[in-house]
């Protein structure tokens, strides 16, 4: 029997260089809502929106969507997701977590399709998603997360031994780009979130290193699919607004 999937997009209003962007307008619906509806369209279980604030929650819930009210010290999106699981599904019903970032309007669905593919080998963990890096550019960009991939010739599942901002590995050969979507397990996701920060997760900035560094398997599924671009300041939601219009008119 196929694990139950459920998908949990945590948002908050907090942002620094773009305040309130959960809610920022593109072509007449909130951000979050664009997202919601790109992993609603993927079609691999339902889709609740880990609400940080309650403007999010009106939001949400004015367009149909599942919002689950958290709380707003919660430290970072995975530990939203987990408060948001608990409370929509306290008997563990759903086996395999999907956690999406709340900034990825644009993204292309099958993306979330992918997530799961790694789980077919029981030993893994926790599972994400990388494509090829072409642009020299994204190999020197602290903004764009390097995966130390361990992957087969011909093969495009592999196990993560590294994430980095900095260039990685060293010498000749393709170098990896992280797409930050995440699946777990939900024994893993539980012991995850009840684990301390991990000294290179501190010093990287990169949460997936707690899980490195406390034995959990992460597999990495490679894509053809380009990296979806998160909206992070007014030009990313311009260029998400100019996207998405092109693909409604």
């Amino acid at each position: 029997m196929t694990p139950k999937t459920l998908v949990i997009i945590p948002a908050r209003l907090a942002a620094t260089r773009l305040p309130n962007k959960p809610l920022a307008d593109i072509c007449g619906k909130p951000m979050i809502i664009h997202v919601w509806e790109r992993a609603m369209d993927a079609n691999v279980g339902p889709v609740l929106v880990a609400c940080g604030d309650k403007d999010i929650l009106d939001a949400v819930k004015a367009y149909g969507a599942i919002g689950i009210l958290t709380d707003p010290s919660l430290p970072s999106g995975t530990d939203r997701a987990k408060a948001a699981l608990d409370l929509y599904d306290p008997h563990g019903e759903y086996e395999t977590i999907i956690n999406m970032q709340g900034d990825l309007p644009t993204l292309e669905p099958s993306l979330l399709r992918h997530a799961l593919e790694p789980f077919q080998d029981p030993a893994v963990d926790m599972t994400t998603l990388a494509n090829l890096i072409e642009d020299p550019h994204e190999l020197t960009d602290p903004n764009t997360v390097k995966i130390a991939l361990s992957l087969k010739e011909g093969e495009s599942i592999g196990r993560a031994l590294y994430f980095s901002r900095n260039p990685l590995p060293s010498g000749n050969g393709p170098h990896y780009h992280h797409i930050g979507i995440y699946a777990y397990g939900r024994e893993c996701l539980n012991r995850f979130v009840s684990l301390p920060v991990d000294p290179l997760e501190a010093r990287e900035k990169l949460e997936q290193l707690r899980a490195l560094g406390n034995g959990m398997r992460i597999d990495v599924k490679v894509v053809t699919t380009s990296a979806p671009f998160g909206v992070d300041t007014p030009a990313d939601l311009e260029k998400a607004r100019q996207i998405i219009g092109k693909r409604i008119s």
